[in-house]
């Protein structure tokens, strides 16, 4: 069934706004997209929307932009749901390279994600309540210099590298790892705090002066605790001509970027959405942003979430049809994985 007059007018506004970050008039419409309905006639059914609130009259233009309301109507009646093949094909890359970890594998995702819409990806990890520490490693990189890698049992990795004073030998410090890994193996990430403060006297018997050692690793383990949220495409803002121009709203969007009590409610409520359904959230903590969010299985009863947070002006149909795809594609990937035997979780 085709568009009624007022949802294809509405549609136009809404994607001549999102193109062009102008506000929209009547002659402007019949224009740019050849509308067989006179100047007034359109003047009215954009009164009529005005006054149902789907868009907005700005104080600079005459012109009408969409309000949140339009724009959430749009998402849900308006959009044409086209995949970029682009995105596509960028994708099948990444996700046909089956020896990847979770977390390479949803990075080089968020990154591809951000990069085609311009837009930040917020991924938001699977609980750390039942997430366990696999194993720490230690590489030495340095004479002095050392990272540990620290993996879960759901493939998520963290690292952190430290130098050591020339008094401390590199085989004290792998016998510090060596205790970790026999103690701490297998405990859940929230855990794993308590455990390492608690293990204190033991290492301080390995190592004599540990300090340096025990603070790196311990604020390693912290992060490991901590809200798990990983930011991709943070640069891809600066394409945004909302932020370009205006240091200050930029500076908004970056707090909240940095808020992760904000990310952590975006979490939860959409992981009580249904399947397959995108949570919006259009102007609603900061009027000049945007966040679509929705969720994906990484397998065992486990689910992430992605969020695209940018200006409120963002491209949905893109947005929504990019996530959507990804969501899919992740979906089935990590489904393949574990009948597989988890053989890419490593």
């Amino acid at each position: 069934m085709g568009l009624t007059r007022s949802d294809t007018i509405l549609k136009y506004i809404v994607e001549y706004f999102i193109k062009n970050a102008q506000p929209v008039g009547s002659h402007t419409l019949i224009d740019e997209y050849k509308l067989p309905y006179s100047s007034a006639t359109i003047r009215n059914e954009m009164f009529a929307l005005e006054k149902m609130g789907f868009i907005e009259k700005t104080h600079s233009s005459s012109g009408r932009v969409p309000s949140s309301k339009g724009y959430r109507y749009y998402c849900e009646h308006l959009r044409d749901k086209n995949v970029d093949e682009q995105l596509k094909n960028s994708l099948q890359v990444v996700l046909e390279q089956k020896v990847r970890s979770i977390e390479e594998v949803i990075k080089e995702s968020c990154e591809i994600l951000s990069h085609m819409t311009n837009l930040v990806s917020v991924v938001n990890g699977s609980s750390e309540t039942i997430e366990r520490l696999a194993n720490v490693q230690l590489i030495q990189i340095g004479e002095n210099t050392l990272t540990a890698v620290f993996v879960t049992d759901k493939g998520y990795v963290e690292n952190k590298t430290f130098i050591i004073p020339t008094s401390i030998k590199a085989n004290e410090v792998v016998d510090c790892v060596k205790i970790l890994n026999d103690r701490l193996k297998g405990t859940p990430v929230n855990e794993l705090v308590d455990k390492v403060e608690a293990l204190k006297p033991i290492l301080n018997d390995y190592v004599v002066s540990h300090d340096i050692v025990y603070q790196a690793l311990l604020e390693t383990f912290i992060r490991f605790a901590g809200d798990r949220l990983s930011l991709y495409g943070r640069d891809e803002l600066f394409n945004q001509p909302e932020f370009k121009n205006d240091a200050e709203k930029l500076q908004e969007v970056y707090k909240l970027l940095n808020d992760k009590s904000l990310f952590r409610e975006v979490n939860n409520e959409a992981k009580n959405t249904k399947e397959d359904e995108v949570l919006l959230n259009i102007g609603e903590t900061n009027p000049d942003v945007s966040m679509v969010t929705t969720k994906f299985k990484i397998g065992n009863g486990e689910e992430s979430t992605i969020t695209l947070l940018g200006p409120t002006r963002m491209d949905y149909d893109k947005v929504l049809s990019a996530l959507e795809y990804l969501t899919e594609e992740l979906n089935k990937y990590f489904e393949e994985l574990n009948k597989g035997g988890n053989d890419g979780d490593a």
